[in-house]
């Protein structure tokens, strides 16, 4: 898996101040995407041991809440793969440290079904770490700035576990 960008002070992704990582490679590729770099799997550095303790280390001070996962889009089973167990490392070495991915498919249809478009071997694990689920293509038809962290109306903010859908409180 490559990355194209790892932010260690993000406010715009998530509850509080967070770690964020922006993976490579989708294939959603939705109109007016504010980070179509990343679309190409190929885009900026290579995932490596090195980057998780990076990543790991920029999560220690006590001000940041959190990891996000974002891109790109960290659902493709390529991303998965490479997620999943980092995720995990995440969440036993921070266990009170929250977790939020964004993805541009749906829970229902694309990620829960055993024959989701980006269904893996490793899809449940890779739920079982995360805390916030941020779900929907960005349609740019229904871009509202006044949204708190989704770019369009369409998007969801869920919370953990992920086999009901509800909203989160005060996200509408």
């Amino acid at each position: 898996m490559n990355y194209g960008e790892i932010k260690k002070t993000d406010i715009a992704n998530g509850d509080g101040v967070r770690v964020s990582l922006f993976v490579s490679g989708c294939r959603v590729r939705c109109a007016g995407c504010f980070n179509a770099l990343t679309w190409d799997f190929s885009y900026g550095r290579e995932f490596t041991e090195e980057t998780e303790a990076e990543i790991l280390d920029a999560l220690s001070p006590e001000y940041i809440a959190g990891l996000t996962v974002l891109g790109g889009e960290p659902f493709e089973p390529e991303n998965q793969r490479a997620l999943a167990p980092f995720l995990e490392r995440v969440k036993k070495a921070y266990p009170r440290k929250t977790v939020w991915c964004y993805t541009g498919y749906t829970l229902e249809k694309d990620i829960l079904p055993a024959d989701g478009k980006c269904r893996t071997e490793v899809t449940g694990r890779m739920l079982g770490c995360i805390d916030t689920l941020v779900d929907g293509p960005f349609i740019q038809e229904q871009r509202d700035i006044t949204l708190k962290f989704r770019g369009s109306r369409n998007q969801r903010i869920l919370s953990a576990p992920f086999e009901r859908t509800e909203r989160r409180e005060g996200d509408d």
